[in-house]
């Protein structure tokens, strides 16, 4: 047995509460150099490239001087609900604790944002603390708004009702279910009219399902259909040509500009409002819904957004049309391109270069973000067409002078949805080293 002095016992006393009060300055400071709003995708990957900016320039932050601010228990690796609800992969290779993903030198305030205040350079938490900063970045996500169709809820909730989502963790997983279940009937999914995230997703699931049932000698047993509120396959024509040949290829019919808007579980009914005001009913044996979706309230209600909600910021550089220390990225921000974790690899660089020149020399940098975002598009179990593009609907294709025209469906693409960019995203996208298309490599603005 050790039997320690009362002087060592006093030192080993004094040393933990040493540690502890370290510790605890993290997260008990009420101003920080940077304050980030939201730890998804996009907050994890600024606040990591944000500090690494600053290290790389021999100018470092101190521990703690940057923080996420968000209370959520859990992080997602939403893409991967897709493979989930195609039998794929399990969905808890898509979840981590969001406490266990913060660096030390990153505070983490678990508590949720209420309201703005950016000519104070404040925000206030949901308690009532108010945490001042010298830059923001918002990235908080989107609002998914379940309850805008009578009876999903419901739906959702019943494991016999024969309707799923991937755009949930709680459900993805019933997607599989329903899809492998599935003998004979009608098979529809949805997609609304407006804003989604990951506008791909809702037909990349259909694509799987046709395949699986292909695959398992169901296919003239089920009948497919992709009922949609917006007026083509996909926004970028090139694609969307290529979807609907795929699509008419395959049977599975369409109705465009049909919007559900309410479903009879117990009956397997879904509703659709088409452009005329009139609705249409439908009968499902299996449903899946991408419910609508649209800017989270406390955005909506504050001073930094714009007439629909979202953060107000210029396409290019990111910084705030009206506050200039404050920026945005991802799902919550203004920006005229799809909202994909891809789009977040090409906007955080932008963000951290603006960010850190402001902050340095008191004006942005040269770097500009064109709109690049992509949508990994399943179309069946081992392959997949890969959609890139920028503002404009136009074409930006990563692998087209060595592979050819993207349009072509290959396997090498699905195995970069399947295995690497879900690997890439734990290892290296939310630890602020992966830049998108030029992969590990960052990219240098003149």
């Amino acid at each position: 047995m050790i039997i320690r002095s009362a002087g060592s016992r006093a030192m080993l006393h004094a040393r933990a509460s040493t540690s502890f009060v370290r510790l605890a300055s993290t997260t008990s400071r009420d101003k920080f150099k940077v304050v980030v709003v939201g730890g998804g995708s996009g907050g994890l990957a600024v606040a990591n490239q944000i500090y690494n900016r600053f290290k790389r320039a021999g100018k470092s932050l101190n521990p703690g001087d940057i923080a996420i601010l968000d209370a959520a228990e859990y992080h997602y690796y939403q893409p991967g609900w897709t493979l989930a609800g195609a039998g794929l992969r399990p969905k808890s290779d898509f979840q981590q604790p969001l406490a266990s993903l913060f660096p030390s030198y990153i505070s983490h305030i678990p508590e949720n944002v209420a309201t703005f205040s950016p000519t104070t350079s404040s925000v206030t938490t949901s308690s009532g603390s108010k945490i001042g900063y010298e830059s923001l970045v918002v990235a908080a996500g989107l609002k998914i708004n379940w309850d805008a169709i009578p009876g999903l809820s419901q739906g959702l909730a019943d494991p016999k009702s024969g309707v799923s989502s991937i755009y949930s963790y709680d459900t993805c997983d019933k997607v599989w279910r329903d899809i492998s279940n599935l003998q004979s009937g009608n098979a529809i999914f949805t997609q609304p009219a407006g804003v989604i995230k990951c506008a791909g997703a809702p037909q990349k699931i259909m694509w799987m399902a046709w395949d699986h049932y292909r695959k398992t000698g169901r296919g003239y047993d089920v009948k497919i259909d992709f009922v949609t509120g917006m007026p083509s396959m996909f926004s970028v024509k090139k694609y969307s040509d290529a979807l609907n040949a795929l699509r008419i290829e395959r049977g599975i019919g369409a109705d465009f500009q049909h919007n559900l808007v309410s479903i009879d579980a117990g009956s397997r009914i879904a509703t659709f409002k088409k452009p005329d005001g009139t609705t249409v009913d439908r009968d499902y044996t299996i449903l899946h819904v991408t419910p609508p979706m649209g800017p989270l309230d406390f955005i909506k209600a504050s001073p930094i957004s714009d007439a629909t909600g979202w953060v107000d910021v210029d396409a290019s550089t990111l910084r705030h049309v009206k506050y200039d220390n404050v920026f945005s990225l991802g799902d919550c921000s203004s920006l005229p391109t799809s909202k994909t974790a891809a789009a977040i690899t090409s906007q955080a660089p932008v963000v951290t270069e603006n960010l850190f020149s402001l902050m340095t020399v008191g004006s942005l940098s040269n770097a500009r973000y064109d709109g690049y975002t992509s949508c990994p598009l399943l179309t069946g179990y081992g392959e997949l067409m890969l959609a890139e593009f920028k503002y404009g609907l136009e074409p930006k294709e990563s692998f087209a002078k060595y592979l050819g025209d993207q349009t072509a469906r290959r396997r090498l693409f699905y195995h970069l949805k399947k295995d690497l960019f879900p690997w890439a995203y734990w290892n290296r996208m939310i630890k602020g080293t992966w830049f998108g298309p030029s992969g590990p490599f960052r990219p240098h603005f003149d």
